[in-house]
């Protein structure tokens, strides 16, 4: 399971911590046909403290595998995974509980982390204001849209108080408007929180609109192929010059990486 180590500041000045998550050599391999399979081979990466990363690969090249080593749900078969407290996860569906309210779904990860039941409602609808769903407490799942079920998703794993968001593809089944518009508002709340975000996702435009840097994946194993650092200023546009620009130039490192281990 992963751990926190956190580097102590001057006497009296608190806590620093020297990253959000640390992945030291890590390596995955699962039972096949063929004998033992490595999905992710010898992976180093850390994400410092307020940062957000992005994991970019083409499908199956182990992004979503090593997301849920880093959250815990499963243990790598070599090195070692470390973190500032409990990641929280957000998937690529909802995974609202559909007999809840949109208030409710909120209000049951605020009382799994322990918060007392009279500040339960008022903390789940202060995050619900957060991710502009003010009003919305009382909403049944099926009476919300897929970006609005996403917002109820994305202030549920708030609610966790985790320092570290983990994204897998969590904008990936919905259309272009509604993604982009999510968009804005998870680099809103990125900033405004300081959280540290790690995010997988296969869309090379998604990538360098959010993130600080992009790390690109190998497949067959998982590798880190490559990291760009994106200096581009928030707040960004997908349609920007610049965020194109440099979508192409790591699109072509994609197609490379694809070329090589003869995927299709």
């Amino acid at each position: 399971m992963a751990t926190a180590l956190a580097k102590s500041a001057d006497a009296g000045s608190g806590t620093s911590v020297e990253y959000a998550a640390r992945i030291e050599h890590v390596s995955k391999s699962f039972a096949g046909p063929a004998g033992q399979q490595l999905v992710l081979d010898d992976i180093t990466l850390d994400v410092r403290p307020g940062e957000f990363v992005t994991l970019l690969g083409a499908s199956g090249c182990g992004k979503s595998t090593l997301l849920n080593l880093v959250a815990g749900l499963d243990e790598p078969s070599a090195g070692g995974i470390s973190t500032d407290g409990r990641p929280a996860l957000m998937f690529q569906e909802h995974a609202l509980f559909p007999w809840l309210t949109a208030g409710k779904n909120i209000e049951l990860a605020l009382r799994l982390r322990g918060l007392p039941k009279a500040e339960r409602r008022g903390r789940a609808e202060e995050l619900l204001e957060l991710v502009r769903l003010k009003g919305a407490y009382g909403k049944r799942v099926h009476e919300l849209s897929g970006g609005m079920r996403q917002r109820v998703a994305l202030a549920r794993a708030l609610a966790q108080d985790s320092r570290l968001l983990l994204m897998d593809e969590p904008f990936a089944a919905l259309d272009a408007i509604t993604r982009d518009v999510l968009h804005d508002e998870l680099t809103r709340i990125w900033r405004e929180t300081n959280l540290s975000v790690l995010f997988v996702t296969h869309n090379v435009r998604e990538a360098v609109r959010l993130a600080e840097r992009v790390v690109l994946l190998s497949s067959r194993p998982g590798r880190i192929a490559r990291e760009w650092t994106v200096g581009i200023p928030q707040p960004r546009r997908i349609e920007d010059t610049e965020v194109a620009e440099l979508s192409v130039e790591i699109t072509e490192q994609l197609r490379g990486e694809i070329r090589r281990h003869g995927q299709h």
